[in-house]
């Protein structure tokens, strides 16, 4: 895919990762479509684009409602006959005492924008990206792979992308599109992962009799590292562009060593070649054409 002649649709493009990612993406010379679930929310986005010299078409898209995915797609498609990538970035982060909470409905929440959500956006490009010998990149992270306790929603979530992207992998490159997941650790400047006091105050009121461990664990956040591998939105959003335009992208993209070396406690396989091997011997396509 020549990347000054590419069409990029990003989701959750309000801040943070998906921000940057979409003024990124103008940059290096794709053609952006940057979607948002609340279009008068675009101020910020706007001005990252001025102030980089860029252009980007800022389209509305809600993940949770498929009738707006599919609009949101079809246009694109009835402006520019093509869709060369499609990056996943909507999500939200929230902290809830699962074990504590009546119902599951912070558990619904989470998996609707981060786990269906993906798979509606993906099942709606993915017509296209096979036209065109596409690209399908999601934003995963340490936590789909590695559970971070208190967090139980958003890696269940995470942990399901991680499955379903791994899944569908081989099948979608047999028909011309590589997929794969990138995956950060912290990410400064925004909520995803860090417990602001307001926000840990509540949880630990809302933790019942696990309200000291919270607190233990809280407390030693610090000392385990955690924050010390975190990364800007802006150099997340360059290994996002860079795995865009990689002829042959891992499946999956830890975007600095501190997330490479958090995987590696748990996957002996980091980059998923070794799986994504296994699987295209399944179906009977070892090798790459």
């Amino acid at each position: 895919m020549t990347a000054e002649h590419g069409i990029v649709l990003i989701t959750g493009c309000s801040s943070g990762i998906g921000l940057a990612t979409a003024v990124a993406a103008a940059r290096a010379g794709y053609t952006t479509v940057a979607t948002l679930r609340e279009p008068d929310r675009a101020g910020a986005l706007l001005a990252a684009a001025g102030e980089a010299g860029v252009t980007l078409d800022v389209r509305r898209l809600d993940v949770t409602y498929p009738e707006s995915v599919a609009a949101c797609v079809d246009g694109v498609r009835r402006t520019y006959g093509r869709l060369d990538a499609v990056v996943n970035n909507a999500g939200i982060s929230n902290f809830d005492p699962t074990l504590e909470m009546s119902g599951a409905a912070a558990l619904r929440a989470n998996l609707e924008v981060n786990f269906f959500g993906v798979v509606e956006v993906s099942r709606a490009a993915l017509p296209l990206l096979r036209a065109g010998g596409g690209r399908l990149v999601t934003i995963g992270s340490v936590h789909g792979v590695v559970g971070q306790p208190f967090n139980e929603a958003y890696c269940a979530a995470k942990f399901a992308v991680e499955g379903f992207m791994e899944s569908l992998a081989p099948v979608a490159e047999a028909h011309g599109v590589l997929v794969s997941i990138v995956v950060p650790g912290f990410v400064r400047g925004t909520t995803f992962g860090i417990f602001p006091d307001v926000n840990r105050r509540t949880v630990e009121a809302a933790s019942g009799p696990y309200a000291p461990t919270f607190a233990d664990y809280v407390a030693s956040l610090g000392s385990q590292g955690w924050t010390s591998g975190a990364q800007s939105a802006q150099e997340v959003a360059e290994v996002v562009v860079r795995t865009l335009r990689a002829d042959r992208p891992p499946f999956r993209v830890p975007t600095n060593d501190w997330a490479a070396g958090h995987l590696d406690h748990k996957l002996a396989d980091r980059d998923g070649s070794t799986v994504q091997t296994l699987a295209r011997s399944w179906l009977a396509r070892p090798e790459l054409p």
